[in-house]
């Protein structure tokens, strides 16, 4: 322990815990001797977080969490325990002694002590750069003009910039170079701060940021940690450039624009989360504050932990191309575990938030947001983006895709209630198979099993639901070279695309187009590894035949226009299970046009489908 007991004791019970729950737990009311809120670990609509300020205790009698004033810190803000002494005393006003140290902790605090007077000696550097851009921005230059141009282009007020504190730096190769050697600093220094770059080979610094516009990355605190540049000339390349870490920058612990948003989102309850500082400026610029950006890397778990301590809500609105679906779907996996509640906001013609505000406006943009995806039915549809789920292969993908998301859930409840629904989305009906996925997404299976678990469970259902209509098809193609050259110019790419044995079906396609034998030798060669369609086709080529080749064929073409037609009818009832599904998201999603474009198709469907029927009656 290296704080005295006496001290933890004695800080412990002046702890003011309300004070210190209530910004996580907003809807903290006092009843009776305790206070009462919706619990800030997991999601409930009925308040059973209980608060004792008299006993330095909180409980949730919903998930069983519960402790003082330092398990609450060091729960809601990733901290130690020594951390969570700190910010008790910082939020209580309590002065701590110093600490009882050994020889080790007195290495670690003296490096801690030294890392941290270097991070401040940078942050230094970082205002004076600030200040000498944001003078710049004012400057009489021409490149300062066509700066000045560029903002009003995006439709930035000034407050809007000085809110921001937007800057230009002078296309210089050593303006702030000479400016931070005036201001004291020795060249070590300099080289460490991010702002300079270093030419090795003749030893020479020169300006990293050269005529462009400056956004300056604040902390949550305020202070210039880093800095994103925006080139103004169109054959400036790159056209973004970043600070690269330093010893007071880690990318992936920040993020742009908290610094502004932070009493909007305790005041709305709310966040946004937008990918670039364009797109924050620009919802801001247009009456948005709430939002945060995550400097165009990907979103980080300390980021999750860092938005954490100001809400638990968030609205994910990424740019609405496959690239922005992958970022958002990888951000749900990080804030999941924190117990957020999701929401995906994708724009309409996948516009970015910056484009869509400014020539639609707030209200719009506000509208939409309240009429955001909730993030598992965002995984859902972007899992099954691009792929049947009729086929067994692609659902196989599909899911796999997806499993992650229910592994990130944290509250055992809405994970198994998810993962249902996820299940009944897919069409996974099979207890055995939703027990082994089950177990895979939430751990229980063997460690080394897990990964390969999803495409082999479904894989193996797929293979276990091959029709008789399918197998017995597949057997004439194999022994029945006449047969076949009748019968497959009648069978339709649709009819076999989907199934389980559609790989089986190409080949033999293949083979009959070559005019070549059916061998093991051929079909291996027209087959990609998988393990179930090779046993099937094994089975296939040891199969008894249908006719012998003395034999008439009548019988056996009936039987072979009977399975082209079982594989037809089977297709079409497919698809119109796929898109109830999909009608279902369209309506979930208040899309009333690709509604009636989906029933519209499943009525030709189910016309086509009776026709059929009535054929073959």
């Amino acid at each position: 322990m290296l704080y005295p007991q006496y001290v933890i004791d004695d800080l412990k019970v002046r702890a003011d815990l309300v004070r210190i729950i209530q910004p996580y737990a907003q809807d903290l009311k006092k009843k009776g001797a305790n206070w009462m809120a919706c619990c800030p670990f997991h999601q409930e609509k009925t308040p059973s977080f209980s608060v004792n300020p008299a006993k330095g205790f909180y409980k949730c009698f919903g998930c069983g969490k519960g402790g003082t004033a330092f398990n609450f810190l060091m729960e809601m803000e990733g901290l130690n325990f020594p951390e969570a002494v700190k910010r008790v005393a910082e939020m209580s006003g309590y002065m701590l002694p110093e600490l009882e140290d050994d020889e080790s902790f007195a290495r670690s605090k003296k490096a801690r002590e030294e890392k941290k007077a270097l991070a401040d000696q940078i942050i230094e550097l970082n205002q004076v750069a600030l200040d000498f851009w944001q003078q710049e921005l004012d400057g009489k230059s021409k490149d300062a003009r066509t700066a000045r141009k560029y903002i009003a282009k995006r439709g930035l007020s000034d407050a809007t910039i000085e809110n921001f504190r937007l800057g230009f730096s002078p296309d210089s190769w050593d303006s702030l170079l000479g400016l931070l050697r005036d201001f004291g600093a020795d060249e070590k220094l300099i080289s460490q701060s991010g702002l300079v770059s270093v030419n090795e080979e003749k030893d020479r610094a020169y300006d990293r940021f050269r005529g462009r516009v400056m956004f300056p990355v604040l902390d949550v605190s305020g202070k210039p940690v880093a800095f994103g540049a925006r080139a103004i000339k169109p054959d400036d390349n790159p056209k973004y450039l970043n600070s690269p870490e330093t010893v007071g920058y880690v990318k992936g612990d920040n993020l742009y624009g908290l610094f502004q948003a932070k009493d909007a989102i305790r005041r709305k309850g709310f966040a946004i989360l937008v990918e670039g500082y364009l797109d924050l400026i620009a919802l801001v610029e247009n009456g948005v504050d709430n939002v945060v950006a995550s400097l165009g890397t990907a979103f980080t778990d300390a980021q999750a932990k860092l938005l954490s301590r100001f809400t638990k809500r968030i609205v994910i609105n990424y740019d609405g191309d496959s690239a922005g679906t992958k970022a958002a779907r990888r951000a749900i996996e990080l804030l999941l575990p924190h117990d957020f509640d999701i929401k995906v906001l994708v724009l309409p013609e996948g516009k970015d938030p910056d484009d869509f505000i400014r020539q639609n406006g707030e209200a719009e943009y506000n509208a939409l947001r309240g009429r955001a995806t909730p993030f598992l039915q965002f995984a859902l549809s972007a899992a099954a983006e691009g792929r049947k789920l009729s086929n067994a292969k692609q659902k196989a993908e599909a899911v796999e895709e997806f499993l992650p998301v229910i592994t990130a859930i944290r509250n055992h409840v809405q994970q198994r209630e998810s993962f249902d629904q996820a299940m009944d989305f897919f069409g996974i009906d099979d207890a055995a198979l939703r027990r082994e996925l089950w177990q895979s997404s939430t751990g229980k299976a063997a460690q080394h099993l897990q990964r390969a678990a999803p495409t082999r469970a479904i894989s193996r259902a797929a293979r276990a639901k091959v029709t008789v209509a399918e197998k017995n098809l597949l057997r004439i193609l194999v022994h029945d070279r006449e047969l076949a050259a009748l019968i497959l110019p009648r069978l339709e790419r649709t009819d076999y695309e989907n199934l389980a044995t559609a790989e089986l079906y190409e080949a033999f396609i293949a083979i009959s187009g070559k005019g070549d034998e059916v061998s093991a030798e051929s079909i291996v060669e027209h087959l990609d590894g998988d393990e179930t369609t090779l046993d099937l086709a094994r089975e296939l080529l040891v199969s008894p035949r249908f006719r012998e080749n003395d034999e008439a064929m009548d019988d056996a073409m009936a039987e072979a226009e009977n399975c082209v037609f079982a594989l037809r009818n089977m297709a079409i009832r497919n698809r119109i299970e796929e898109i109830s599904r999909e009608a279902a998201i369209a309506e979930q999603e208040n899309d009333p046009a690709t509604l009636t474009r989906l029933l519209e198709q499943q009525l030709e469907l189910e016309k086509i489908r009776r026709n059929l029927e009535e054929r073959y009656a």
